[in-house]
Order: structure tokens, then sequence, then C-alpha cells
């Protein structure tokens, strides 16, 4: 099932890319456009501009560009048609489909999966209310000091003692069947028989940033084993890819000031019974480059939770190696050790929110973190010691934040700067390259203008009449021009539109370019110069066909017909 191109390009047009980018990069007005530091890079002066005419962001340094649908996919880390969902959302959408061979075959199995999965939380909570050993349960919450709002904000649930809880819902039902078992929340014996994955357990929703539930976490009520039991990996459900209550804290902080990663979910849960509500889990697996993405973008301050003994130090180091490529300046990430045989949630249960948030701020910055780790490791020997720590800052993408970290080991080797302590122990740091500078600049060929004038201004192209000598006109790119031609001439279009039309295909880079591309032709002046520039390049048509037959030692009638015409342009040209 596809999306039909004018959903998408009516969506493009109700959208207002400004008013969407401000609500998460606040924009200032510059001229005709806005512009912020960029999001997706770190920069100290502002390169990243959007156009309310084009509907259309780009950034100078990174080259970043695209439409509202770009924006959404890059920022939320979201795949298209997520995207188009979440747009669609926003403005009280339906998201309609169509028949066509272009699209994933799997897009109705997925939201049949969502569906099932709202369905099996609903069920599990239903049971915490009405099953006939709800009182366990209850007794279980109470114990563990959850109130009825932290139960209900986490959706909490219970998954009775039994094969076919779950299952016997949809008896009759066997294709719902077969996608609860694709979904994770069923099991097949090798005989064939299906049961519930989840029994007798406390039940916690995985939520994605749209709140849809994709996964779940279960926790023995008793002493069974495993304690903790996940949902596997399925099409809509990749640990490594969410964070277990990200979409809850949003719900409560829009814009948090720090985010505290832990490991569990009861973690969360017990830590926002507290006040803190402000923490997620990466489920039990090392923070992933995805996770830390997540992190990092919904708050400038990070702060990694870890027991104290060595494996939890040894996962500090891990998430630091992984967190070291995404940094860019302001932002801040911090290492927290619990006493051993304590976890964040054992731990604000026996000192409180206040004494535990004064834990959290005295974690340990990760520069400090890092020489402190290092130190100790090598300790006198200042050799290996800087080496180690410069393989490790080479990995930072970011060149002010490199030189930074480069500074702070000068100084903890006691010497005078970065490059006498690179001068005194012989090392050499890979500086990591600066952002390229995608624009281009001043007039360029003809066609290139005229392709340029036409993507930022498609209307110049409504109501244009055919131009069929363009289609034989022998020039490199030439074939662009006459299919946007086609494109603009019928219907009203604007950049970002245009450009969404070209998504897969090889033209759409050099497209994306000339978008923004500062061709220094005055607006009032932008009809006559594209009028100019189709003119050259019919006449570039003309004189090729000219030196075509004249080159020729015999001619048929029709072309000696058109050898005498073309004869005769060719003297008013001149």
């Amino acid at each position: 099932m596809a999306i039909p191109r004018d959903f998408i390009n009516e969506l493009i047009a109700r959208t207002d890319i400004v008013e969407l980018i401000d609500r998460k990069v606040p924009l200032k007005k510059a001229g005709k456009n806005y512009s912020a530091c960029c999001p997706f890079h770190s920069e100290k002066s502002p390169s990243f501009t959007v156009s309310r005419d084009k509907q259309f962001y780009h950034c100078f340094g990174c080259g970043a560009h695209g439409n509202a649908i770009d924006f959404v996919m890059e920022y939320d880390r979201l795949d298209f048609i997520d995207a188009i969902e979440d747009l669609a959302g926003q403005l009280g959408l339906e998201v309609p489909r169509e028949q066509g061979t272009g699209k994933r075959h799997d897009d109705g199995l997925s939201r049949d999966l969502y569906q099932l999965m709202e369905e099996a939380s609903l069920y599990f909570q239903n049971q915490l209310r009405q099953h006939q050993d709800k009182q366990k349960v209850i007794d279980y919450l109470a114990y563990r000091g959850l109130s009825d709002d932290v139960v209900e904000h986490f959706g909490i649930g219970f998954a009775p003692d039994g094969w076919d809880g779950l299952l016997g819902r949809y008896r009759q039902n066997q294709d719902a069947q077969d996608k609860l078992l694709t979904a994770g929340m069923l099991i097949s014996n090798d005989s064939g028989k299906r049961y519930d994955r989840f029994r007798d357990r406390l039940m916690f929703p995985i939520r994605d940033r749209r709140g849809r539930v994709i996964g779940f976490g279960g926790r023995v009520l008793g002493d069974g084993t495993p304690k903790y039991l996940n949902s596997p990996e399925t099409p809509i459900f990749h640990k490594g890819n969410e964070l277990y209550g990200l979409y809850e804290l949003k719900q409560r902080h829009r814009d948090p000031d720090k985010v505290l990663i832990v490991e569990g979910y009861m973690d969360v849960v017990a830590l926002a019974q507290f006040g803190v509500d402000y923490a997620v889990a990466s489920l039990g697996t090392s923070t992933t480059a995805e996770q830390f993405q997540l992190l990092l973008r919904s708050a400038k301050e990070v702060v990694c939770c870890y027991d104290g003994d060595r494996a939890g130090t040894e996962a500090a180091w891990r998430a630091l190696e992984t967190a070291l490529p995404l940094l860019k300046p302001g932002d801040q990430v911090r290492f927290m050790f619990l006493p051993q045989a304590e976890d964040p949630d054992s731990m604000v249960r026996k000192i409180g929110k206040d004494a535990f948030e004064t834990l959290m701020d005295s974690a340990i910055a990760l520069p400090e973190f890092l020489f402190d780790t290092l130190a100790t490791k090598y300790g006198i020997d200042k050799g290996n010691l800087a080496k180690q720590a410069f393989i490790l800052i080479e990995k930072i993408q970011d060149t002010v934040l490199q030189n930074l970290l480069l500074e702070n080991l000068a100084h903890k080797l006691g010497m005078n700067s970065s490059e006498d302590m690179k001068k005194k122990l012989g090392f050499s740091v890979k500086q990591a390259k600066p952002m390229a500078n995608n624009g281009l600049k001043g007039r360029g060929t003809p066609l290139r203008l005229a392709i340029a004038l036409l993507v930022q201004h498609p209307k110049l192209g409504m109501g244009l009449p055919p131009q069929p000598a363009l289609a034989h006109l022998q020039m490199p790119g030439i074939e662009l021009l006459p299919l946007l031609l086609e494109m603009t001439r019928e219907q009203t279009l604007n950049s970002a539109q245009l450009l969404e039309q070209f998504r897969e295909h090889s033209y759409s880079g050099t497209l994306h370019k000339l978008a923004q591309w500062d061709h220094q032709v005055a607006d009032e002046n932008l009809l006559e110069k594209f009028k100019q520039t189709l003119v050259w390049l019919n006449n570039q048509y003309i004189e090729q066909r000219y030196q075509e037959l004249s080159l020729k030692q015999t001619h048929t009638k029709e072309e000696k017909m058109q050898l005498s015409k073309l004869i005769s342009v060719m003297k008013g040209l001149n």
C-alpha cells in the first residue's frame, strides 16, 4: 500500500516549515528567511536557514537540507512513513493508502502489530483491575510503594498465570494469532502449539516516541526465572533504538534540563514515584549510539547511572566510547556510580529524592571520567596514557570539543598546551574534518541557472508553452529541465513539493544543491532571466542542428528545407 502523491503534496502545503522547526529549534528572522544554529552539527554562529517561501531548510555548514518531511525524519529519527504519519497527526489528517508496487509490503503488517500490541496493553491493564488474582498484584505494587497515578502513567498491567490468557482472546482469529507470534507475544513450540510468552508477571508496556506500544517488559511476581523478561526483536521493536520511559518523560517534560539513564524499567518507575520523573532505561543493553542520539536530543545533560562495581565501571567506559563521536560543545555527559549492592530503585527508596539528586549533581563529568580512568590504568606512564587518550579524542567529530579535550589532557599531564604536549610526546592527532560548505555561488551556466530558478520558484513554469527543442539539445544534464517544465506547467507547486517528487531519484542531490544556490538574480528580474535562459538554450539547439546539417555531404528534401530555415534564423541571431 502506497501513500498517494497528492496527499504528500497536500501535507507539505499545509505544514508551515518555519512553525514546525521553530517548535524544536528556536528561529530568528534574517531578512526573507529564518536562521538558527544547526541542530544537526555544532557551530558557534548560525548557518542553518529556513525559507518560508520555499518551505525548505538548509545548513551551509554541514549540508543538511530538505522539506518538512526530511526535518522530522532527521530530527526525530523517524523513517519516511512514520514522518508522514507524524506530520499528518499534527494536522489531524488520516493518511490514505493506495495499491502500488513501490511501497514496502510490510506497512499493513506493522499497522496491525501496533494495534494488537495496544490491545494487549489494555488487556494487561484490565487484568490488573479485574482478574481473580489481582489482589496479589495490588499487594506487590503497594509493597513496592507504587501509587495509582504512577501505575496509570506507565500503563502497568498484569499477565495472569496460565498458558492462554492473551491467546484465548484470539482463539477464533488465526490471522491475529499469527501476528501476535510475529510481535513476540506468543511462542510456538516444536509441535506447533502456541502459548503466551508472558505469564504471572507485572507488565510494563514499552512505547516508541509516538506513544505506540512496541514491546513489553515483564517482572516475575514470585521467585520464578528469569526475573525480568523482555519482548524479542520484532518488525516494530528494536531495543537498541528505543528507550523505556522516553515517551512518558516527554509527556511531563517537553524540554527536560537533564535525562538520567538507568538499566531497568523498574528503576524508571520507582524513580518517578519519588519525583525523579526524568529517567529512561536502556532495556538492559549497553547504551547504543542510537540511544545516545535520542538522549542528547532530549536534553543537554545526560547522566548515566551505574553500579559502583567493576562491571558498572566497564559499562560506563563502553558508554563513554559510544558517546564520544556524537558529542558537540554544550553537551554534558556525566557518570553516576551507586554503592555496591544498590540500584536506582533501592537507592531512592533508602535516601529519598533530595539526597538522590544531590548524588546526581556530583556525578563525574565525561572528561574527568576519561582521564581519571586512564590515569588509574597507566599510572605515571604518560606516553601510554596520552596515546590511549589520543585514540579516543580522535573519535570526536567536533573540532571545537576535540581541541578542548586536548587542552584538558595537556593540563592533566602538566604541560603548557596541547601543541607542546604533542611535540614532547611525539604524537599527532588527526583533526576532525571541518564541515564542508556545500553552497553554490556565482551565476554558473544558463542551464544550471534555468533549473535553479525553476526549482526555487516553480511558478515560473506555470502555463509555459512546451519547449520541444530542449529534448533534442545535446548538453550534459539537459534532460532534467524538460522534466521540471512538464511537472510545473499545469500544477501549482512550491519548492518543497517539487523536490519531494525526486526523493529517491538520481537527480535528488543536484536539485537540493540548486535549491539553495545564490544565483544573484533579483526577485523582480526572475521571470525575465528565466525566459532569457530558455531562449539561449533554444538557440543552442538551433546552432547544433545547423552544424549537424552543414557537415553532411548529402541532404534529403526535408533536411534541405530545414537547413534553409536554419540559415535564415542564424543570420537573425548574428
